[in-house]
């Protein structure tokens, strides 16, 4: 390389490396007075934790509160809930299931003998007599299931939901605060006991309304009613027990008739937006008073943080000893390098293509008043940067 040229070429090195020192140099001038600012001892760390004790409670009950309102809307408002969309399948298809379980295993002979025990003057039983203990009979045994599947449901819906909030950082700052979990896991556990409940009586209800026909059953023009019709002249052929036993299939397929639109109803239509709002109204309310349980949580919160508190601020200040430590040789290397480098460029006469240095006036935190005053600890101690820095 010519003499000539090495000027020219360590003015454009420097001109190359000026952006990239400028970013490394406020960087680290950044990093160093956000540990200025830290509480430098044991009791400026305990005092701040203190002050802001109110604040963290105030913070993590609303992310609970804000955690619980996103659980519901995902679940009552968006097929986003994945598990509990593929279990209120499995509701859906245990009803439809259980409906020709119940439809298949309907028998004339048993119903029959029932209704005549109802009415011992009587040997005669007439068709809509059959028909009532039919309607009971599968309206009760779609109830069973429907409370079951209900329970199952909603049992594994708060287990997955339990597990879920266990793993949020809200749940672990709540214990880091008050040694417990304010209670959350016991709400939860009741909120399932009474959402479920909720859903038994709701269940209940549902199915009691099998009981009764559908007005389209006797609507003229009906598939229904042609089958009613049907049904009547082969059960009616005579008075005796065995024709109506003739007529079984045909009563069968006019309680399919009937039974398919009501429990497609439910399960299609009704059946969800009550899960949805049970959920919605008991989940939120519960999250609600949480949020104000946590609030009141303080004192003990306050007594609590006293017994950690002694260990973890030992730690913390250590830790931020160390910080400053390892940063500080990383400036006295970078000041090193830099210092290096320019007088390079000093002989070469490229003064004005210094590099930026990190001075101590850099590294001192600004006042409110745009002064530059030293940290109260005393900015740059021996021990974390031992080396002169070139002035520039």
């Amino acid at each position: 390389m010519g003499c000539s040229q090495r000027p020219q070429l360590f003015g454009a090195l420097a001109d190359d490396l000026h952006p990239l020192c400028t970013a490394i140099r406020d960087t680290y001038i950044a990093q160093w007075q956000a540990l200025e600012k830290q509480p430098q001892t044991q009791e400026e760390l305990k005092s701040q934790k203190l002050k802001q004790l109110a604040s963290d409670l105030k913070d993590v009950g609303e992310q609970f509160y804000r955690a619980m309102e996103d659980e519901v809307n995902r679940t009552v408002a968006s097929s986003n809930n994945d598990e509990f969309e593929r279990d209120f399948l499995k509701l859906k298809a245990q009803m439809v299931t259980r409906l020709d379980e119940l439809l298949h295993t309907f028998s004339v002979n048993v119903v029959y003998q029932q209704a005549q025990a109802s009415h011992r003057r009587n040997s005669v039983v007439p068709l809509l007599g059959i028909l009532a203990e039919a309607f009971y009979y599968l309206a009760n045994g779609l109830e069973d299931v429907l409370v079951s599947s209900s329970e199952s449901l909603i049992e594994k819906y708060f287990r997955q939901l339990s597990e879920a909030v266990r793993e949020t950082s809200y749940y672990r700052n709540i214990y880091q605060l008050l040694g417990n979990d304010a209670g959350i896991e016991e709400r939860l556990a009741q909120v399932q006991l009474q959402v479920s409940q909720a859903l038994v009586n709701e269940a209940r209800t549902e199915c009691d309304r099998y009981v009764r026909e559908r007005p389209e059953f006797y609507m003229e023009g009906t598939h229904s009613i042609w089958q009613l019709r049907q049904t009547l002249q082969q059960a009616c052929k005579g008075y005796d027990y065995q024709s109506m036993v003739e007529a079984e299939p045909a009563i069968r397929q006019l309680l399919k008739l009937d039974f398919e639109h009501k429990v497609k109803e439910t399960v299609m239509c009704t059946y969800r937006q009550t899960v949805n709002q049970t959920i919605n109204i008991h989940l939120l309310h519960m999250a609600k008073a949480q949020v104000e349980i946590i609030l009141q949580q303080y004192d003990h919160a306050r007594e609590y943080l006293a017994k950690t508190l002694e260990r973890e601020a030992a730690e913390k200040i250590e830790q931020n000893k160390r910080a400053k430590q390892a940063l500080g040789q990383d400036i006295e290397a970078y000041n090193r390098t830099i210092d290096s480098i320019n007088s390079c460029l000093e002989r070469l006469v490229l003064d004005r293509k210094r590099l930026p240095l990190i001075s101590k006036d850099n590294l001192m935190i600004s006042s409110e008043s745009g002064e530059i005053r030293p940290n109260e600890n005393e900015s740059l101690q021996e021990s974390e940067i031992s080396t002169e820095f070139p002035m520039t």
